[in-house]
């Protein structure tokens, strides 16, 4: 069984290694914090919990990378919140420091691990981790678009009155307000939500989704977790059971959409070593044009963060 590395003990971090561990599909699961007793709490706490809801993955909390040896799958969530008022723009210095600093010292006692980045700015971070790393683009993507689609589909069922296992969903493009939603790849029971959803509300559920990252910071303060959480947790389950699942991440493309060396949300089959394959969807006129708008924004936070020199 595989070894799972979650960096970040804070909320994110901790409920990815909580969900993962109720999954029960991996040995062991390390958490690691620059705080070590935080981290080591936060593991402990959860381990206790493994006889209530009956799992055997161990969970270890450690502050010392070389607890983290021989990782085969590692989640990135360190990096400061995003706060009230802050765009995640405002975190590129901050975080890619951060980022580059724990992909380092990951690669020292795992070879050739697969690296999922859940840090914010999302796409500007997975960047920044790839190109520290020097692994393959199959190794190193970014959780976003299960996060988006997620709340997408909350929305809809919100709406529609109907159970959200039923809404099938997709998004493309940067993790933030340029983000995709595509409603002609939206069904509800295979029923497309454009029959049952009248095109102007559609389109305020979409403006919600976009911004759905920003109305849960205005409410509590502080980013989301629980869902962030358990979408980094099932990007691992899909790859642990070789599972070929179809689902939204942040990939490096190389020609695919008509766009180069950028890391954007499209959806990718998922399975044992990372990303098996990027799904090229025929897009229309208009989801073509706001995906090069969205792609545009992304190159703009790549091109700030390489002016940094931050390596």
């Amino acid at each position: 069984m595989s070894k799972v590395t979650v960096v970040g003990a804070g909320n994110v971090g901790a409920t990815v290694a909580n969900v993962l561990a109720h999954k029960d599909i991996v040995r062991e699961v390390v958490l690691l914090d620059i705080k070590g007793d935080f981290a080591k709490g936060k593991a402990l706490d959860s381990y206790q919990q493994a006889s209530i809801d009956y799992y055997s993955t161990r969970l270890v909390g450690t502050d010392d990378y070389k607890d983290t040896a021989n990782s085969d799958i590692v989640v990135i969530t360190a990096g400061i919140p995003r706060k009230p008022g802050m765009s995640r723009d405002d975190l590129i210095s901050t975080n890619a420091k951060i980022v580059g600093s724990v992909t380092k010292s990951i690669l020292e006692h795992s070879e050739d691990p697969i690296i999922i980045i859940v840090s914010n700015p999302l796409d500007v971070m997975t960047y920044a981790a790839h190109k520290v790393s020097g692994l393959s683009d199959k190794k190193v993507f970014g959780m976003a678009g299960i996060l988006d689609t997620a709340r997408y589909r909350a929305f809809l069922s919100m709406e529609l009155g109907v159970s959200v296992k039923d809404i099938q969903a997709l998004l493309m493009g940067g993790h933030g307000d340029t983000m995709v939603p595509l409603p002609r790849y939206t069904n509800v029971a295979g029923i497309p939500v454009t029959d049952l959803i009248s095109e102007s509300r559609l389109d305020e559920i979409v403006e919600r989704t976009k911004k759905g990252g920003g109305e849960l910071v205005k409410l509590m303060g502080t980013s989301a977790w629980y869902a962030p959480g358990a979408a980094a947790a099932q990007m691992v389950a899909a790859i642990v059971r070789d599972e070929d699942r179809i689902f939204p991440v942040c990939a490096r493309l190389n020609g695919e959409y008509g766009l180069n060396d950028i890391f954007l949300g499209v959806p990718v089959k998922l399975g044992k070593g990372g990303i098996k394959e990027v799904m090229e969807l025929k897009l229309n006129e208009k989801e073509m044009a706001d995906l090069n708008t969205s792609a545009n924004h992304v190159k703009d936070v790549v091109d700030l963060f390489n002016t940094m020199g931050i390596s």
